[in-house]
């Protein structure tokens, strides 16, 4: 594996990478560094923390949109505190799920004075 120094929203990170694969993983770490600046430019989400779990959800929505197997249906998740961004609506259901999944990261992420 090669070491590979990247830079996400200002903090440099040391990654590793299987040979061959530099170019993926700096395209997938300019996407989330620019997920990442847009939650904490938009101002509303100042931890790190809650921002990259946010943009780790506008990520996976944005994927599952493109490969239809994958998809969550009908909203991404935005930066209003685990309120999706968009004006569709989520199923009932689907948003309490998400409601919960929000809670329960963040608990946990509350215990962890490390973070």
């Amino acid at each position: 594996m090669k070491q590979v120094e990247v830079q996400i929203m200002g903090q440099l990170y040391t990654l590793a990478c299987p040979a061959g694969g530099e170019d993926a993983l700096r395209e997938a770490v300019t996407q989330v560094d620019a997920a990442m600046c847009r939650i904490r430019d938009a101002g509303k989400v100042k931890a790190r923390d809650r921002i990259a779990v946010l943009a780790a959800l506008n990520i996976a929505y944005d994927a599952a949109h493109r490969d239809p197997a994958l998809a969550f249906r009908n909203s991404s998740f935005g930066a209003a505190e685990g309120e999706h961004a968009h004006a569709e609506s989520l199923a009932p259901d689907t948003e309490r799920r998400l409601r919960e999944l929000v809670n329960r990261i963040d608990a946990a992420l509350a215990d962890d004075r490390l973070l």
